[in-house]
C-alpha cells in the first residue's frame, strides 16, 4: 500500500470511530427539501452558498474547473483582500428550536474557512430578498447590501461565537457545534472569519408551528417534521435514518427512506404464521415524539422505492409520556415504556402506499409518542399519522399491552 493510501485509510477509521453528538437525531431544518434557502451572501466567487443546503452529501471532483477556478461542492469566496469578512443569511425551511450544527468541511482542506460563528434570528415575516440562479463568479449587488442592512443582522443573538473550524478530511470534517438557545427561529446568519470554503450546513432541531389556526376539527400529520414530529430513537439506521420518513412530500428514492441492516437472527428457512406473516425472532424499531398529543384516525405507511427490501410487516405502539418521563424512557432504549398498540401487525407490499383507517386502529385515547416496529428488517420511506391533536388530562391504561422486550 502506498503511503497515501495508508494515511486515508487511517483516516477513514479515525473518522469511524468518532462518537457522533445526540442532536444528528433531530430533523435538518435549513435543508433545501424542506424549503430551506440563502437569501444574501456577500461574495460567491468560486462556488454559490446555495450548495450549503443540499441534502446529498459533498463530492469532489479533481478534474472540474470554471470560469473563475477549481469547481466545489459548497459555498466558497475569494480570498478576502478588503476589510471585513464574509457572511450569509439563511431562511429555514422549518422554523424552531435549534439543538445542534454541523458545519461540513467536507474536500476544503487548503482553503476552509478558518473560524466560523452563527448567530439567529425571528422575523414576523420573510425580507424581501433572494439568490437566484447559479451565483458563481458573483458577490452581493449595492441594492442587496442596502436591503439587508436593514435587517441589522450583525446584532442578532450568537448561537455559535467565534469558534475554530478544521479542514475538510474525512477524520475532522465534520464541526459539530451543541447549541442551547430556547427561542424559535427562523434565520441564521453564517460567517467566515474571514473567507474560505465551508462544504455544507446541517441545522438540527425540532420544527414549531403556529398552532392557533389549526381548526380542533381539522386532521393533522402529527409526527410530520414541518408540525414538529421529530425521532428520537431507533435501533439500526445502516442505510437510512428514520427521521427521513416524516419529511416532505414521498420519498425521492431509497435513499430518502429509513432502512436497515439485514438481521443476522433470521431463521435459515423462513416460515409465516396463520396471517402470512414471517415468524422470525427479530424486528427493527424506530420512536417518535409527536408534535402535539392527540388522538390518531388514520395511518399511512409508505414503502415507495423498497421494492426488493420492504419490511415484510409492521405494527405501531403508543404511549402517553410528560416531557419529565421523556428523558429517563430514552436511557432504557425505550424499554420502560408501557406501549400499547395502535396499529396491529400488518403484511407489507413493496413499493407501495398502504393506509389504515380507524377500523384497524385499536387505541383511541389521546397519545404522544409512537413506535414504528418492522419485522424483521427492511425500508419503509414515509410515517404519516394523521390525528387531530389534544390537550391530555390523563394517560390510558386500559388498552392491549405491546411486547416491550426489544
Amino acid at each position: 500500500m502506498f503511503p497515501v493510501q495508508s494515511n486515508m485509510a487511517e483516516r477513514r477509521a479515525a473518522a469511524a470511530a468518532v462518537e457522533q453528538p445526540d442532536f444528528l437525531q433531530f430533523n435538518d431544518l435549513a435543508c433545501e427539501t424542506v424549503g430551506g434557502r440563502i437569501i444574501f451572501a456577500t461574495d460567491e466567487w468560486f462556488a454559490p452558498a446555495a450548495n450549503l443546503l443540499k441534502r446529498e452529501a459533498p463530492q469532489f471532483l479533481p478534474t472540474a474547473f470554471t470560469d473563475f477556478g477549481k469547481w466545489m461542492d459548497g459555498w466558497e469566496t475569494r480570498r478576502k483582500r478588503t476589510p471585513g469578512h464574509d457572511w450569509c443569511l439563511v431562511q429555514l425551511g422549518v422554523p424552531g428550536l435549534i439543538r445542534g450544527l454541523d458545519i461540513d468541511t467536507s474536500f476544503f482542506t487548503g482553503n476552509h474557512s478558518p473560524f466560523v460563528s452563527i448567530q439567529a434570528g425571528a422575523l414576523d415575516h420573510a425580507p424581501p430578498l433572494s439568490l437566484e440562479g447559479d451565483r458563481t463568479g458573483m458577490a452581493a449587488s449595492e441594492t442587496q447590501l442596502s436591503a439587508v442592512v436593514k435587517l441589522a443582522s450583525e446584532a442578532w443573538p450568537e448561537l455559535v461565537g467565534v469558534s475554530e473550524l478544521k479542514p475538510g478530511y474525512c477524520d475532522s470534517c465534520h464541526n459539530y457545534f451543541k447549541v442551547n438557545f430556547k427561542e424559535r427561529v427562523t434565520h441564521l446568519r453564517l460567517n467566515m472569519h474571514p473567507d474560505g470554503g465551508i462544504s455544507r450546513l446541517r441545522v438540527y432541531g425540532v420544527g414549531q408551528r403556529d398552532w392557533s389556526s389549526v381548526s380542533t376539527n381539522q386532521d393533522v400529520d402529527l409526527v410530520a417534521l414541518t408540525n414538529g414530529g421529530v425521532c428520537l430513537g431507533y435501533s439500526d439506521a445502516h442505510f437510512g435514518h428514520p427521521r427521513n420518513m416524516i419529511g416532505l412530500g414521498r420519498a425521492a428514492n431509497m435513499g430518502d427512506g429509513w432502512e436497515t441492516a439485514r438481521r443476522l437472527d433470521r431463521p435459515t428457512h423462513l416460515k409465516v404464521d396463520q396471517q402470512g406473516i414471517l415468524d422470525v425472532p427479530g424486528w427493527e424499531w424506530a420512536v417518535f415524539r409527536l408534535a402535539r398529543p392527540g388522538v390518531i384516525r388514520s395511518v399511512e405507511v409508505d414503502t415507495n422505492h423498497f421494492k426488493g427490501n420492504f419490511p415484510d410487516s409492521c405494527r405501531i405502539e403508543a404511549c402517553t409520556l410528560t416531557p419529565e418521563d421523556e428523558a429517563p424512557s430514552s436511557a432504557t432504549g425505550w424499554r420502560s415504556v408501557n406501549w400499547q398498540i395502535l396499529l396491529r401487525p400488518q403484511k407489507l407490499r413493496p413499493h407501495h402506499r398502504h393506509l389504515f383507517g380507524e377500523a384497524e386502529l385499536t387505541l383511541t385515547p389521546p397519545i404522544s409518542h409512537v413506535r414504528l416496529v418492522i419485522a424483521p428488517d427492511g425500508g419503509v420511506s414515509r410515517l404519516r399519522l394523521w390525528g387531530r391533536p389534544v390537550r391530555i388530562t390523563a394517560a390510558s391504561t386500559n388498552q392491549p399491552t405491546a411486547d416491550s422486550k426489544l
